[in-house]
């Protein structure tokens, strides 16, 4: 998906925002992928909720000192990930003329993008189809993605403001999916032939603040949506209980995690045993939100059965997260970063996993 024009650069940098931080990888593209920077810079509670920007200035003012701080590239690649972004899954006759396409696929979406597509950006990728039958003419499958072009506004105004150079727009589910297919993608089946079709689909999960969701086969994503059910919605719990940070909050979760017995963890009891009953809480409510979504995808027309699940994110360093997931969706669950990103400590990789995939090149 490309909402905005993209100039060709052998620098680019990926951003994403998330609402106690800001996070940047830098990629040199020359031929090969190099990372030639990266930061994460906290964010000031009240700047950014659910996927979207709630005050601009701070904002700004963070992207301004990351930028700063790490002397990086200002030509950004910026990521969404919020439900003012629609993705629908469309099977048209097959149509070779671009503009022909072009208007099936408009005439098409007016009836499934709840938005005024006229206040909406709208873009479109062939991910498939089904050859002819006898009597029948050939089929594609194209998703479709539309974005409310004054929520799209709302990310480029405190980004143009920081001084930064927005080149493109871009779903931080696709993201996810570029950054990690090569690295899930060789073992989905040893005896693959690079030259022939992977028969599954993985289900990608990013667990940060909130959880990018998207099923794909090699890199075409057949369906994504945002959970707001996240590190930032389990977090809230402690920090209501006992005033914490959401980033002190977030350490918390991670330092407890789901594996060894509470009354074997050191620190206060009772923000143990809180840190333990939020992650409890919250990592069953992803799971029955996985099990809908996965639901919803099945029904479609088509739907490509899904072999394995590949976590990501901060929320993947939790001990005992995937395991618990695992044994939740009946579907095997890895924990996986870009070996791109391998030079760094894991919890850096994690948070620069989705930055790293916007700055990649299609």
């Amino acid at each position: 998906m490309q909402l905005t024009r993209k100039k060709k650069t052998d620098i680019v940098t990926g951003l994403e925002i998330e609402a106690g931080s800001v996070a940047a990888t830098e990629l040199r593209l020359n031929g090969s992928v190099q990372i030639s920077g990266s930061g994460v810079e906290p964010l000031a509670p009240g700047a950014f909720h659910e996927g979207e920007v709630a005050d601009p200035d701070l904002l700004a003012d963070a992207l301004k000192s990351l930028f700063s701080q790490h002397k990086l590239s200002k030509r950004v690649r910026v990521g969404i990930a919020n439900q003012g972004v629609v993705v629908r899954s469309l099977r048209l006759p097959a149509i070779e003329d671009p503009k022909e396409l072009d208007a099936a696929v408009r005439f098409q979406a007016q009836e499934q993008i709840p938005m005024p597509l006229d206040q909406a950006v709208l873009e479109h990728q062939v991910v498939g189809g089904v050859p002819a039958e006898e009597g029948a003419q050939p089929q594609i499958d194209v998703v479709v993605v539309a974005a409310r072009r004054d929520m799209v506004s709302s990310f480029l105004q405190p980004i143009r403001r920081a001084g930064l150079e927005p080149v493109g727009v871009d779903l931080s589910a696709f993201a996810m999916i570029r950054a990690l297919a090569d690295t899930v993608l060789p073992d989905l089946d040893p005896q693959h032939d690079d030259a022939g079709p992977i028969e599954g689909a993985v289900l990608y999960c990013s667990l940060s603040d909130v959880t990018n969701i998207a099923v794909a086969r090699k890199r075409a994503c057949f369906f994504t949506r945002v959970s707001y059910t996240g590190l930032g919605s389990i977090a809230e719990r402690l920090t209501a209980s006992y005033g914490l940070s959401q980033e002190h909050a977030s350490q918390w979760l991670s330092y407890v995690g789901l594996e060894n017995p509470i009354e074997e963890i050191e620190g206060d009891p009772a923000v143990v045993g809180e840190a333990r009953a939020a992650l409890e809480a919250g990592i069953t409510t992803l799971i029955d939100d996985l099990r809908l979504s996965l639901d919803y995808y099945g029904a479609q027309e088509g739907a490509v059965p899904i072999e394995r699940v590949a976590l990501c994110g901060p929320g993947g360093l939790i001990h005992g997260c995937a395991a618990r997931m695992e044994g939740g969706l009946g579907l095997p669950v890895a924990t996986v970063r870009p070996q791109a990103l391998n030079g760094l400590d894991e919890n850096a990789a994690a948070r620069l996993t989705l930055p790293y995939g916007l700055a990649l090149e299609h």
